[in-house]
């Protein structure tokens, strides 16, 4: 009988603290035909060592010791090595249930999809959170057609961006690369796979662990996250040329992005000292008002927003503190969309 081959790659870059569990949660999957595809993209801790030592332990494992360039780079070296039928990111700070790559499998085969999506746990020190609205853990899927797919991730709702999580026919993926060099590269290639892809599923049962490291973005803030907003700009192009229909979604996307980072380059003022990344959200924003306008038509939150914006950008910040004052004041505590299950600790490997 015929045994599907899964390359399963993982870029590795100052994981030393996660590694273990990582590697650990692949080699304990329930489908054993697997290829390990360990990329150490240049790690200056004892990663690579370790990684070579987990190859001595087991023969799926293959490991690429490269020059550190970034996630996409270490990605893209990865895909060189890969022989699999089937291809699956993981990121190496994240670790999957024992059975994610068995159950994906069988939805790839059962409905004949191009592209399989699991639901996740966010994955802390001390709890999981799972988002209900979305999925669910009664083993119900989602099949989605071309169209619908493809919506779905613009609106980054159901089917998210990350590259991780899914299992891709390789084919499919093997000669888009990852662009090289930016934060968020997911957003820069998901949209041309998801292009392919004729059979989309989503199974609701959640099967990988998106770890959440304690420091958050405010902290880590940078002039790189502005990325997202170049990369969602490429995305408005692909998408006016092949899905002209959707361009209102990436739109609302694009203004939703420029508007929070806005917010963060003011409250990190450091970044941006002379105002230059200020300014060019603000002139992006105003030289595309009248498509603005449209896609935010029914959304009010939103169209309050950019109505105080383009006013001016503190009187959107006045009304974004005043309306988060009222609801203080109301002090309904707002519905959580994650709910608790398990706490982590039982579920570490």
């Amino acid at each position: 009988m015929h045994h599907s081959i899964v390359s399963v790659v993982v870029p590795i870059y100052k994981v030393e603290k996660y590694i273990h569990r990582c590697i650990k949660s692949i080699l304990h999957q329930t489908y054993p035909y697997l290829e390990i595809i360990l990329v150490n993209d240049g790690s200056p801790d004892r990663c690579g060592e370790i990684a070579e030592e987990y190859k001595h332990k087991d023969s799926r494992i293959i490991v690429v010791h490269k020059e550190n360039g970034g996630l996409s780079d270490a990605r893209n070296e990865g895909m060189k090595e890969a022989r699999g039928e089937y291809t699956v990111f993981v990121d190496s700070d994240d670790y999957l249930e024992p059975t994610m790559i068995e159950d994906m499998l069988h939805c790839r085969h059962e409905h004949q999809a191009d592209l399989v999506q699991s639901a996740f746990y966010y994955a802390y020190d001390d709890k999981l959170l799972f988002d209900r609205n979305n999925y669910s853990n009664d083993g119900s899927k989602l099949l989605l057609d071309n169209q619908e797919a493809m919506y779905e991730l613009i609106i980054n709702d159901k089917v998210k961006n990350f590259a991780w999580g899914k299992l891709y026919r390789t084919e499919l993926i093997k000669d888009i690369p990852f662009e090289k060099g930016v934060l968020f590269e997911d957003v820069f290639w998901a949209h041309q796979v998801m292009k392919r892809v004729k059979t989309f599923v989503l199974l609701h049962k959640p099967l990988c662990h998106y770890y959440q490291r304690s420091d958050s973005i405010v902290a880590t803030y940078s002039i790189r996250n502005l990325d997202i907003l170049t990369g969602l700009k490429e995305r408005l192009e692909f998408v006016k040329k092949h899905y002209p229909h959707y361009q209102d979604e990436v739109y609302r996307s694009i203004l939703q992005n420029s508007l929070m980072h806005y917010n963060l380059l003011f409250r990190n003022r450091r970044i941006d000292k002379d105002g230059v990344k200020k300014r060019e959200i603000q002139r992006y924003i105003k030289e595309h008002r009248s498509q603005m306008n449209k896609a935010v038509a029914l959304v009010e939150d939103l169209r309050c927003q950019l109505f105080f914006f383009s006013f001016h950008p503190l009187a959107n910040i006045s009304y974004l503190l005043l309306k988060k004052g009222m609801e203080r004041i109301k002090s309904q505590p707002k519905k959580r969309e994650l709910e608790m299950t398990k706490t982590t600790k039982g579920a570490s490997l």
